[in-house]
């Protein structure tokens, strides 16, 4: 037993600065509850209560920052003011988003539905937060960020992924968007879709390992895009299922299609590609 309390203490000792979850978690869930009043534990009800909410959660990410050097490079106070004072681009990105969201699903009633119950909003909310301190050069705590919101809602967004303004998930559940992928305007994805990399060798972590998709693409259920030399061209339709690993054009349709010969009941795969303008682009 000795060996084995020696064995915990020097793991506590070697991890004596790692942020807490639970510490990365409440300011967090702080955070959103100050950016969004749908997420409000208790109302705030003056100018001036809000603002010394925002000044408190601005000095208790100074101290998670100053007890955690080993995470960052340059001075702490500085990180701290350059995130704070980028949280209006990012609430206005967000609400671009829920807009987005609002418009790309018929079942929604109300953007207040979206804020308080729609799995997308929370991921990229997240997202958005995460990002802004990778962008920073801050570790680990962007990605705490989104495995806290992966853990809750099946959406798994690297903080590294770049991410353009009016970005819709629909349902959301299982889908993966690696480190690397950059992803432009209005693009919608749905539920079990995977922008993920053709290799996972430690030795190409820096290299570009997801794909590229431009603007207005619309990527439905269950499809697999891999590859960081893989683009989908601006207004292109990915259809539910594909798997693509090649780039496509502009205004191009793929889509995922089952053959049965009836003479011997084999199923065979095949895959349709039209490259034409969309009727919705």
């Amino acid at each position: 037993m000795d060996s084995f309390i020696s064995k915990l203490f020097l793991a506590h000792q070697e991890c004596s600065d790692c942020p807490s979850p639970k510490v990365i978690q409440q300011f967090f869930e702080n955070l959103l509850g100050v950016l969004f009043p749908e997420y409000t534990v208790e109302k705030i009800s003056t100018k001036e209560e809000l603002a010394s909410k925002l000044a408190q959660l601005e000095q208790t990410f100074l101290s998670i920052l100053t007890r955690n050097k080993h995470l960052y490079t340059g001075n702490a106070e500085s990180i701290s003011a350059q995130f704070f004072q980028n949280l209006e681009r990012i609430y206005d990105w967000v609400h671009q988003d829920i807009d987005a969201m609002f418009a790309g699903d018929p079942a929604a009633k109300s953007r207040t539905e979206i804020l308080r119950s729609y799995p997308g909003f929370y991921a990229i909310a997240s997202y958005r937060i995460a990002n802004q301190m990778h962008q920073q050069g801050i570790q680990l705590i962007p990605r705490m960020i989104t495995e806290l919101a992966h853990s809750r809602t099946g959406i798994d967004i690297h903080p590294g992924a770049t991410i353009g303004q009016h970005f819709c998930i629909d349902h959301g559940t299982g889908v993966v968007i690696g480190e690397t992928t950059r992803i432009g305007n209005h693009v919608k994805i749905y539920q079990g879709v995977t922008l993920g990399a053709l290799s996972v060798e430690k030795a190409e972590a820096n290299l570009k390992r997801h794909p590229t998709i431009e603007d207005g693409v619309v990527i439905y259920a269950g499809a697999t895009i891999l590859g960081g030399n893989t683009t989908i061209g601006s207004n292109s339709v990915i259809g539910g299922n594909v798997w693509l690993t090649k780039s496509v054009p502009e205004n191009s349709k793929v889509y995922y299609q089952a053959q049965m010969y009836h003479a011997d009941s084999a199923v065979t795969d095949l895959y349709i590609f039209k490259n034409e303008p969309n009727e919705t682009s």
